[in-house]
């Protein structure tokens, strides 16, 4: 499994990879944080489609194409906002990534990165996030040989060394 799954510290706007994943809000309306760098990196025409789609639920997951982007697919996904544990966020935030992972998987995509979601302006906890998203990920792969390659794009190095710590588990 580990062999599927990679964790790199960077900027996931750059990578060669089938689809990035956006940590998007619910009214895809462009935002702070990694939603603002894919925006812009990606050009207008991943917002023109966002508009188009009128929107997207929290614990849910749309697709663009990826603009001007290396990757051909902008998986949009909606985590939750941290309200304490007791809104059902870590299961809103496990559903994000199993959403991500199937609309990767109906876009035939074989590699996916992912983003730290919620963990920024949302305020997830970042260690409860990162075992959220990976054992979602960890889950899904255990299931389906689809998605050849998830790679966790952490781009601080807290969340590289929290991910870098669940692997070594």
């Amino acid at each position: 499994m580990n062999n599927r799954i990679q964790i790199i510290q960077g900027d996931i706007t750059e990578l060669e990879v089938d689809a990035i994943v956006n940590a998007a809000n619910s009214g895809l309306r462009g935002g702070a944080g990694v939603d603002g760098a894919i925006h812009r990196a990606g050009g207008p025409s991943i917002m023109e489609e966002c508009r188009k789609l009128g929107g997207c639920p929290t614990g849910h997951a749309v697709v663009t194409s990826g603009g001007k982007l290396k990757a051909k697919w902008v998986i949009h996904a909606v985590g939750p906002v941290w309200s304490g544990g007791h809104q059902q966020e870590d299961k809103l935030l496990s559903d994000a990534y199993k959403n991500s992972l199937l609309r990767a998987k109906e876009h035939q995509a074989k590699s996916v990165a992912f983003p730290n979601i919620s963990t920024g302006i949302y305020g997830f906890p970042k260690e409860r996030a990162a075992e959220i998203a990976y054992k979602t990920v960890s889950d899904f792969l255990s299931r389906d040989e689809s998605i050849e390659l998830v790679i966790f794009c952490c781009y601080d190095r807290d969340n590289y060394n929290l991910y870098s710590q669940l692997m070594q588990r």
